[in-house]
C-alpha cells in the first residue's frame, strides 16, 4: 500500500491513474470498473470523485443519498459501527446496476427535508465511482475493483469543516458525525483495507 505524492486541487492523482490503467489490462474492452471512495469527512472525497468524472466520463454515486432515514435512526441502529448508512437501500437500488455501465437512476434522500427526494441519475459509464463514508462498509460486499481511503489530520479536518459548514455545524460535526464515523473506520479496518490511501499532507 503506497501513499501517493501531493496532486494539484481538483486533478486525478496520477499513481491513482495508473492503477486505474492497470485494471484495464488484460480485461474486456466493454467491461466496467468501480472505485469506491471512503475516508474521513472533509478529506476530499467528493472533490476527487469529481476530478475522476471530469477526466474519465465516470458515473458517480454520492453516499450522502443515502442518509438514513428518521424512521431507521434508532439508538440500536446507531450503535452499530456503520449503521448511520441506508446500506439495505444502496443494496437494492445501486448494487443491481453498477457493473452494467449503463446509465440508471436512484432515489436521494433529501437532508433539509429529512425524506427521500427525487432522483439522481448515474452516469452510464465504463468507470464507477462511489465515494462517500460508508461506501466500503462490509454489508454492501466487495463490489469494487478499487478501495481509495481519503484521510486527514484532525486539526485539518476540524478547519475545513469550519470553513465549508460554519461554526455550529461543527459542533454538531465534532459531537456526533465524527464519533459515528470513527467508530465505523476501527471497528472495519477501513483504512488498512484500502488499495490506495490518500493523505492530505502527503
Amino acid at each position: 500500500m503506497k501513499h501517493p505524492p501531493p496532486t494539484p486541487p481538483n486533478a486525478a492523482p496520477p499513481f491513482l491513474r495508473d492503477r486505474m490503467a492497470a485494471l484495464r489490462q488484460g480485461r474486456g474492452s466493454i467491461e466496467t470498473f468501480i472505485i469506491a471512495i471512503d475516508g474521513r469527512c472533509a478529506a476530499g472525497k467528493t472533490s476527487l470523485a469529481s476530478a475522476l468524472a471530469r477526466e474519465f466520463g465516470a458515473g458517480v454515486v454520492h453516499m450522502d443519498d443515502f442518509f438514513l432515514p428518521g424512521e431507521l435512526r434508532t439508538e440500536a441502529r446507531l450503535a452499530q459501527p456503520g449503521g448511520n448508512v441506508h446500506y439495505e437501500r444502496f443494496i437494492s437500488e445501486v448494487l443491481p446496476h453498477l457493473k452494467s455501465g449503463e446509465a440508471f437512476s436512484y432515489r436521494a434522500f433529501d437532508c433539509a427535508e429529512m425524506r427521500l427526494g427525487g432522483l439522481r441519475q448515474a452516469t452510464g459509464s465504463r468507470w464507477r465511482i462511489v465515494e462517500g463514508a460508508y461506501s466500503h462498509h462490509p454489508e454492501l460486499g466487495g463490489y469494487m475493483d478499487l478501495r481509495v481511503f481519503c484521510d486527514i489530520k484532525p486539526e485539518e479536518q476540524l478547519q475545513r469543516i469550519r470553513t465549508r459548514n460554519g461554526e455550529t455545524a461543527l459542533a454538531t460535526f465534532k459531537s456526533k458525525w465524527i464519533p459515528l464515523e470513527e467508530a465505523y473506520l476501527a471497528a472495519f479496518d477501513i483504512k488498512g483495507k484500502a488499495d490506495i490511501i490518500l493523505a492530505g499532507d502527503s
